[in-house]
């Protein structure tokens, strides 16, 4: 599962076209951290994150390379913080619940059973990232708690009316995958669900909690697809023979057989888009790209299309070329 501003904006009613799903892997999750020298600093004070060099390529961060290459920069060379929101949240919570109902013997798997695993799993996920009990310390009274919790219901609920569990075996379920090119870049990213039938077709499933894009949007909500059947082709030399977008927010499922023309399409844009990020990296220059996606950005008063100024760059930089 990836999560993005336009899946937050999707789960917001904003309209937004989903594209590109943008979080990293759980391999590249965290910043990295430097120890303080002896004696500097306060030593109960945490490890202080520090910038890196983009080693890897997730759909969340080609996505958000494609949306605003200054959001990227903020995300994963800078490592601002982003605070949790209701509907990121939420789709994580689904998306634990959906992978725990498989947990089951095939004909447990209900609906009343997923539902009543949803107290748990946010129990669990508020353990896991403590920030996320923040999006309710003002609800005293627990009625907006109440309501999101029921949101979410209605969601698993609503898989449901679209997939039937009990016949339903997934070979895989939340797997991270990666695979180097041959370019050296290597790709990474976590497929929700994967199935294989019993004469080897593979299905890679993604579940959103959003609404289903429309026609003219389609293909950019299958690029996060994509990108996962190629790192599978580069992976296990199998081209897979379906990819399912479940969309719970409006009940639609959307489908594409892929092949191998259309996943050597995606190599050569993402190397592209890789040359482009590299060539960022080295020069400093982010340009930010404002879009109506920007309402649901964190970082805004870090961007100069918002009057902000973006923090200092925290990696050398390559000079002009002169002449």
């Amino acid at each position: 599962m990836e999560t993005s501003i336009e899946d937050v904006a999707q789960d917001a009613g904003s309209g937004a076209p989903p594209a590109e799903p943008p979080v990293e892997s759980p391999a590249a999750a965290g910043p990295a951290t430097v120890a303080e020298p002896a004696g500097a600093g306060d030593p109960a004070e945490p490890p202080v994150p520090v910038a890196q060099v983009p080693a890897s390529l997730s759909p969340s961060r080609a996505g958000d390379f494609m949306q605003c290459p200054l959001l990227y920069r903020f995300r994963v060379i800078d490592r601002l913080p982003e605070k949790p929101s209701e509907a990121a949240t939420r789709g994580t919570l689904v998306h634990a619940v959906l992978e725990r109902l498989f947990d089951a013997p095939a004909a447990e798997r209900t609906a009343p059973r997923a539902k009543a695993l949803i107290p748990g799993q946010w129990d669990r996920l508020k353990e896991t990232r403590p920030e996320v009990g923040e999006l309710f310390a003002d609800d005293p009274d627990g009625e907006r708690l109440a309501g999101w919790l029921g949101d979410a219901e209605r969601l698993v609920e609503r898989w449901f009316t679209l997939e039937d569990p009990s016949r339903l075996e997934p070979a895989e379920r939340e797997l991270f995958v990666e695979a180097e090119l041959e370019s050296g870049l290597r790709l990474r990213g976590i497929i929700d669900r994967v199935d294989v039938a019993p004469t080897g077709e593979v299905r890679i499933v993604d579940y959103k909690t959003g609404k289903a894009p429309r026609p003219e949007y389609a293909e950019g909500a299958l690029f996060q697809m994509k990108f996962y059947a190629l790192v599978v082709w580069r992976l296990k030399q199998v081209v897979p023979r379906r990819l399912q977008l479940v969309y719970l927010g409006s009940g639609d499922v959307l489908t594409y057989d892929p092949v191998v023309a259309d996943l050597e399409r995606v190599e050569r844009k993402l190397l592209a888009l890789w040359d482009a990020i590299r060539l960022a990296t080295e020069t400093g220059d982010w340009r930010p790209r404002p879009t109506k996606l920007c309402g649901w950005c964190d970082h805004r008063a870090h961007c100069p299309e918002f009057g902000g100024t973006p923090p200092p760059y925290p990696l050398p930089v390559r000079p002009a070329a002169s002449g």
